[in-house]
C-alpha cells in the first residue's frame, strides 16, 4: 500500500496554477501577505488550519443554537471572520516562509474544507432557518464543485479558487450577512409572494448558481481536454 502510494505522488505534478479572479481577490491577497509577514514564527500553518476548522464548528454550533435563541446568530460573523483569517492565511504563511508542502497543504487544507461544509449545512438544517432539502442541495452542489475543480487540477494543472466573481471570501460575507438578517427577520416575501424563509430563498439560489457552475466547468475543461488529446489517427 506504501509503495503504491509512494509511486502515486512520484508520478503527480508537485505543484499546479493557482487561479483566483473573485471580486476581492487582488485586495485578500496584499492583505494576506502583510499578515503573514507579521504574523509570530510560532504560529504555523497547521495551527491556523486547526484555528479554521475549530471556527466553522463554532459558527455551526451557532446555527443550532440559533433554534432558541436567534440571538447566537449574531456570532456567526465573527467565527466565519475567524475561519477566514485561519483557512486563508495557513498557505500564504507557508509561501511567504518559503515553507511549502504542496501535496500535504493541498490534501489537508481540502478534506478540511469538505468537512467544514458537512458541518456548516447540517447546523444550518438543524437551526429551522433552511429546509432541510435546500441545505441538502447546497451540500451536494458544494460536494460537486469540489470533487470537478480537483479533477480539473489534476488533469489540467489549474486550480481556480472562484467562480463568476465568487469565491470562498464572498460567500462567507454573504453568509454573515444573511445571519444577521435572519436573527430578525427570517421569513421574507420575494416578489410579494407568500412567505419564505430568508435562507431557503438565498440557499435556492445558490444552490442553482453551484449546479450551473458545475455543469459550464464540466463542460468547459472536457472540451479543453479533449483538444489537448486527440486521437493518435488525427495527429498531423
Amino acid at each position: 500500500m506504501i509503495a503504491s502510494v509512494s509511486a502515486f505522488l512520484s508520478d503527480s505534478p508537485a505543484a499546479h496554477v493557482r487561479e483566483h479572479t473573485s471580486v476581492l481577490a487582488s485586495a485578500e491577497k496584499r492583505a494576506l501577505v502583510w499578515m503573514a509577514e507579521r504574523l509570530p514564527r510560532w504560529v504555523s500553518s497547521d495551527h491556523l488550519t486547526a484555528l479554521g476548522a475549530a471556527s466553522m464548528v463554532a459558527a455551526s454550533l451557532a446555527f443550532v443554537q440559533a433554534r432558541s435563541t436567534p440571538w447566537a446568530l449574531a456570532s456567526v460573523p465573527a467565527f466565519l471572520a475567524l475561519n477566514w483569517f485561519g483557512d486563508s492565511l495557513d498557505g500564504t504563511v507557508a509561501r511567504v516562509r518559503r515553507r511549502q508542502r504542496p501535496r500535504y497543504g493541498f490534501y489537508v487544507d481540502h478534506v478540511v474544507d469538505i468537512a467544514n461544509a458537512v458541518l456548516l449545512f447540517t447546523g444550518m438544517a438543524l437551526s429551522g432557518l433552511v429546509s432541510g432539502w435546500i441545505a441538502a442541495a447546497l451540500l451536494v452542489g458544494y460536494l460537486l464543485l469540489c470533487a470537478e475543480s480537483f479533477l480539473a487540477t489534476h488533469a489540467l494543472g489549474v486550480f481556480r479558487l472562484s467562480f463568476a466573481g465568487f469565491g470562498p471570501t464572498e460567500l462567507r460575507i454573504l453568509l454573515s450577512i444573511g445571519a444577521l438578517v435572519a436573527m430578525v427577520n427570517p421569513v421574507v416575501a420575494p416578489f410579494g409572494l407568500r412567505e419564505q424563509l430568508l435562507f431557503d430563498v438565498g440557499g435556492l439560489i445558490a444552490a442553482i448558481g453551484m449546479f450551473a457552475v458545475f455543469l459550464v466547468s464540466a463542460a468547459r475543461n472536457t472540451a479543453a481536454l479533449y483538444r489537448a488529446e486527440p486521437l493518435p489517427q488525427e495527429r498531423q
